[in-house]
């Protein structure tokens, strides 16, 4: 058996060196004397040649099938992954068909024929080759996963952005709504400031968000506003060459990890800023587990990618996205994602030009002059939603009680809320609308529903007895017990008046002492 390189070093040092003998060193080794002489005077280092692996002949009765099984194989390469032959597929054909009289191989002779046909043909992604990577300190990577989560008792299927350093394997994730830029970038701006800092080059995938076009050379081409975010942090983005995600199998471990250990049960929370900033805590108590690789904790080697980020930007750069030019219709209402969410902005502005202001959660209306008309929540999914922010609407309509059923603003009014206006008489309309508006500026439209709901039942048309039950259902006010007589409390006699005092003091004859 031939020696290691580092018995061959030991044997030559001691000879070339330290001008031992043959004999000598054949003791000092326990090797023999010729093992000894032939690596002394080894001149030739290269490694030897590899021999061919003996070809492996499965069964002999396997022969006159082999080359159908090739041709099956061989007509995979056109299929998609998913619906090509596996082993059990081919076994099963070749045993049932009747155009295969005599087949008696066993499955696990068809299983290792097909193994080995699939890694000649190349069939099999596992079997790629992978290049190592070296990752250095101040390198990040960015990735999306799914998530369930529950804000304020509402079941949301959104995402989460998660932001690894390769070098440290330190990460953090926030949870998002969706995928889009907005989300992104709120997402990269909240872990940039919380630890002080920006990497140096971000990896990301080749995401219709940020590559608008793969030049055939290998270039991209960026969106404008991640750009613009790039280059205000500055840091350098990367892109992962097409089918190789591999590439950033950092980030992707961590998407499952982040999933795992902090996603799992789905988590409730009733603001999902709150729960971000909690997120990013527990990922710093997370480094201090041990490194996979290195007798280091992650929180340690963390600290040389610290020692690399980029710092924060002086000027704070607004992350909101802006759509000039929005045409509304007749309701006073736009849409956006494709027609899919309708959002509503004022009567005032029917058939008007109106400006947007887009971040993760809000949907801001501007004017022409940009000022704030009205602000949504943003809505997401694929779903027909509408947001209707009534306020405005009924402001206007309490200023104009006499055109309610004129302006189309009754039309779009809940039932129990047409049936309420409807009976209230003409001169308490008006009272009852600037109630109905005072009581969505508090507490939302949805109260002010639920307030009338309540006078529908109870027959009370007037703007007073609103504002009573409005206060019977929103407001905690505690109902107290009746006070209860105490025999320690001494009973006061009431102390006859003195009328002919009085009757003096009322003619002016009293002086101005106190009268006895």
């Amino acid at each position: 058996m031939a020696l290691a390189m580092d018995q061959i070093h030991h044997i030559r040092m001691l000879f070339y060196e330290q001008q031992m003998s043959i004999s000598e060193i054949a003791r000092e080794t326990g090797r023999d004397w010729k093992t000894v002489r032939k690596y002394v005077d080894m001149d030739d280092f290269n490694l030897p040649e590899p021999k061919p692996a003996s070809e492996k002949r499965f069964c002999p009765k396997l022969d006159p099938w082999k080359s159908t099984i090739d041709q099956w194989l061989l007509d995979d390469k056109k299929a998609p992954r998913k619906q090509r032959h596996t082993a059990r597929k081919i076994f099963k054909d070749l045993s049932k068909s009747d155009n295969f009289p005599g087949f008696n191989c066993s499955y696990r002779t068809v299983a290792e024929y097909v193994t080995a046909k699939k890694k000649e043909l190349n069939l099999e992604n596992k079997d790629k080759g992978k290049l190592p990577l070296i990752h250095r300190p101040g390198e990040a990577q960015a990735d999306f996963g799914d998530a369930l989560f529950y804000e304020n008792g509402t079941a949301i299927s959104g995402k989460y952005l998660v932001l690894s350093f390769p070098y440290s394997n330190q990460g953090y994730h926030q949870v998002i709504y969706g995928e889009n830029m907005e989300c992104l970038l709120e997402s990269l701006d909240a872990i940039f400031h919380h630890i002080g800092g920006v990497p140096t080059e971000i990896w990301f995938d080749n995401a219709s968000t940020l590559v608008t076009q793969i030049i055939h050379s290998g270039g991209r081409k960026i969106n404008e506003r991640f750009q613009r975010f790039a280059d205000h942090y500055g840091f350098q983005a990367r892109f992962m060459n097409p089918a190789s995600g591999w590439e950033k199998g950092s980030v992707e471990n961590k998407v499952g990890y982040s999933r795992r250990n902090f996603l799992v049960p789905p988590p409730r929370f009733l603001s999902i800023d709150d729960f971000n900033q909690q997120q990013l805590k527990e990922a710093d108590e997370d480094a201090d587990r041990e490194h996979y690789r290195h007798d280091e904790t992650i929180r340690e080697r963390f600290e040389s990618d610290r020692e690399a980020l980029l710092p924060l930007p002086a000027i704070p750069l607004d992350l909101r996205r802006r759509i000039d030019g929005i045409t509304t219709n007749g309701w006073g209402k736009f849409t956006l994602n494709k027609g899919k969410h309708e959002y509503s902005v004022s009567p005032k502005h029917t058939n008007t030009v109106v400006n947007l202001l887009l971040s993760s959660k809000t949907v801001t209306v501007l004017d022409e002059n940009y000022k704030e008309i009205v602000v949504h929540r943003r809505l997401y999914g694929d779903s027909r939603q509408e947001s209707m922010e009534w306020l405005p609407y009924l402001g206007y309509i309490s200023r104009h009680p006499r055109s309610l059923r004129n302006t189309g603003i009754f039309d779009m009014m809940p039932p129990v809320m047409q049936e309420y206006l409807t009976q209230c008489g003409n001169t308490e309309c008006g009272k009852v609308l600037k109630t109905l508006c005072e009581l969505t500026k508090r507490t939302g439209f949805d109260s002010a529903v639920q307030t009338v709901r309540q006078a529908v039942q109870y027959q009370a048309h007037d703007a007073d007895s609103l504002q009573n039950l409005y206060r019977s259902l929103y407001s905690d006010v505690p109902v107290l017990p009746p006070l209860s007589r105490d025999a320690g409390i001494p009973k006061i006699e009431p102390i006859p008046a003195d009328l002919a005092s009085y009757d003096q003091l009322l003619e002016g004859g009293a002086s101005h002492e106190r009268v006895s």
